[in-house]
């Protein structure tokens, strides 16, 4: 059993428990088209007329099936080849056909009903339709279904009807849409008896005012306390709210809460945060979890409550008078590292006290025990989603000092408000840290260099990252090797020459050109890093394209001539950026990406 000592000035706590709200039943009153016998209330169909029927039929379809298809109503009644209604299951198509006929189509009257009802059909088989239904708001004979059915003997076409019982049996699937057009029809009735605004007539003002009035008749409960309530679904949830600050000295409320078992070790943490040192976080109790919550206190609050789920979060804290602070990293008394945060939120519970700083992309929540030599506890949580690199590594340059351990402080200028020494994280979450700093710095120069800025993307594929470490690099003045670049292909200018014909001949050369552009793809984002040049000591030409470019030469034809270059051993070319001073001339530079290999 576990239990709690004192009601904070603001708790939640919500049940299953449902009230019914009793109205007489039994009146029939058939003026405004609405009939109502018990609890039941139906669209009086031939009182709708064809714009609320159509109106009906299109709000039920698009009900039944906006969740997993399309839903298309088509302008113009019988004027757009046979559609009404369209329903796009991927490629499969599902018509519906709208007629407003209210004494159906029997063969010795209205003939000419069943003659459109067949021209709608014909015109919409051009569609190829999957299924084919017939909405009409009457109750069909034998004869009538039978005419319908009959339209596709030789055609691959489901064919259906929705009749009145049909619409009726849906609208009661879905009594919130009957509801919505039986309201109106409704009103008169409403009038007659005085309860327009219990029917809510007048929308959600009518919901404001009956919500309102019901909140001042729970303020009249107590002198020091009332309840605030809302409805989520079919649970109310219902808040004890202090009429003034000191309505728990005054008249006293305790809540003991009886659980079913222990809780999960999460639960417990989170139990702990909150009441222990007073951290703002709200904590659920789940049903499963209570087996009874006892309130003691004015006897029209106190009871015992059982299959409920309990909330609660530290009551409201005043404004804090200083919110700028700083978080200050230290080796001895040398400061190492120092960031400006905002100071969110300091709170106490019965373990301790509690201060919460907030980082751009992150939070530093910090539990210090009242305890003497007991050491404090520091959770730091971040994203760098929406962030863009720069900021991004700020954030991870934090988690790096966190991770590797030491001393640390929260400072404003009245003073330090909390701090410890922190011991170091495990090697493998401080490796992986460095990965993707590498990764956000690599991001930070290509961006800065292409002057083009995007948030850090969640994901890259492993030749994006390939791609943005090559780009680093080249920009830095490094000479690359690109495993992108394992041949390439040239255009002769038709100038001939001895150095010429050995190349095509067969014999191995070195080759340098340039390109004015270096585009690399990085999430879906072409960057143009600019001018480069290309090189590579030993290349030799395809044989066959050799061959073809010395008989061109021989002919005098060998200008836009293409030829096929590759490296002798293997090894792909060499790139350098034409706007960076080398560093090292053509003498590649190692990528250094671990989990790849190195371009040969």
């Amino acid at each position: 059993m576990w239990s709690s000592g004192t009601w904070p000035e603001r708790c939640g706590f919500g049940g299953a428990a449902q009230r019914r709200c009793g109205v007489s039943a039994g009146w029939d009153h058939e003026r405004g088209g609405v009939r109502r016998q018990g609890a039941v209330v139906a669209v009086e169909w031939d009182r709708a007329g064809q714009p609320g029927f159509d109106r009906i039929v299109e709000a039920l379809v698009h009900r039944m099936y906006d969740a997993s298809a399309r839903v298309e109503v088509v302008n113009g009644r019988g004027g757009d080849k046979g559609i009404d209604i369209k329903v796009l299951h991927g490629r499969r198509v599902r018509i519906f056909q709208l007629k407003y006929y209210l004494d159906g189509f029997p063969t010795t009257a209205h003939k000419g009903r069943r003659k459109s009802i067949k021209q709608s059909f014909t015109r919409a088989m051009q569609h190829q339709p999957w299924e084919w239904i017939l909405v009409v708001p009457c109750t069909l004979s034998t004869a009538e279904r039978e005419f319908v059915t009959s339209l596709a003997p030789d055609q691959e076409v489901r064919v259906e009807v929705w009749d009145r019982a049909k619409l009726d049996g849906l609208l009661a699937a879905h009594a919130d849409l009957e509801a919505s057009f039986t309201r109106n029809q409704l009103y008169e009735a409403a009038q007659v008896y005085g309860q327009e605004r219990a029917l809510l007539m007048d929308g959600v003002r009518d919901v404001s005012a009956r919500v309102t009035a019901l909140g001042h008749q729970a303020d009249g409960l107590d002198d020091h306390w009332t309840v605030d309530f809302a409805r989520q679904g079919k649970t109310v949830v219902q808040t004890l709210r202090a009429k003034h600050p000191r309505a728990h000295e005054v008249s006293p409320v305790k809540i003991t809460l009886t659980g079913s078992g222990p809780l999960t070790p999460e639960l417990a943490e989170a139990v702990r945060r909150s009441l222990g040192f007073g951290l703002p976080e709200e904590v659920v109790l789940p049903r499963e979890a209570v087996e009874s919550l006892t309130v003691s206190g004015p006897a029209w609050l106190s009871g015992v409550h059982r299959d409920v789920e309990v909330r609660w979060q530290p009551a409201e804290t005043a404004a804090l008078a200083e919110t700028a602070v700083e978080v200050v990293f230290l080796d001895g008394e040398h400061v190492t590292a120092r960031y400006p945060g905002t100071l969110s939120h300091v709170g106490r519970g019965s373990v301790g006290r509690s201060v919460t700083v907030d980082l751009t992309g992150g939070s530093m929540q910090l539990m210090i025990p009242a305890a003497s030599g007991t050491p404090a506890t520091l959770r730091f949580t971040f994203s760098l989603e929406k962030l863009e690199p720069s900021a991004a590594l700020r954030l991870l340059r934090i988690y790096e000092r966190i991770a590797a351990g030491g001393a640390f402080k929260v400072r404003a200028s009245a003073g330090t408000i909390g701090g410890g020494d922190l011991p170091p994280r495990p090697e493998a979450a401080r490796h992986e840290a460095a990965q993707l700093a590498e990764y956000l710095q690599d991001l930070d120069v290509v961006q800065r260099h292409c002057e083009q800025y995007f948030p850090v993307p969640a994901e890259l594929t492993p030749t994006d990252r390939i791609s943005l470490r090559m780009a680093r690099l080249l920009i830095q003045g490094h000479c690359v090797i690109s495993s992108f670049l394992p041949r390439a292909r040239f255009t002769l200018t038709g100038q001939d020459s001895p150095a010429l014909r050995a190349l095509l001949s067969g014999e191995p050369h070195a080759i340098q050109s340039g390109t004015p552009t270096c585009v690399i793809t990085v999430a879906g984002r072409h960057l143009d890093l600019g001018p480069v040049r290309s090189y590579h000591p030993h290349i030799t030409v395809d044989e066959e394209d050799g061959r073809q470019a010395l008989a061109a030469l021989d002919t005098g034809r060998g200008e836009d001539c293409e030829i096929t270059v590759r490296p002798v051993d293997g090894e792909c070319f060499r790139l350098l950026l034409q706007n960076t001073a080398p560093r090292n001339g053509w003498n590649p530079v190692p990528l250094e990406l671990p989990g790849f290999p190195e371009p040969c």
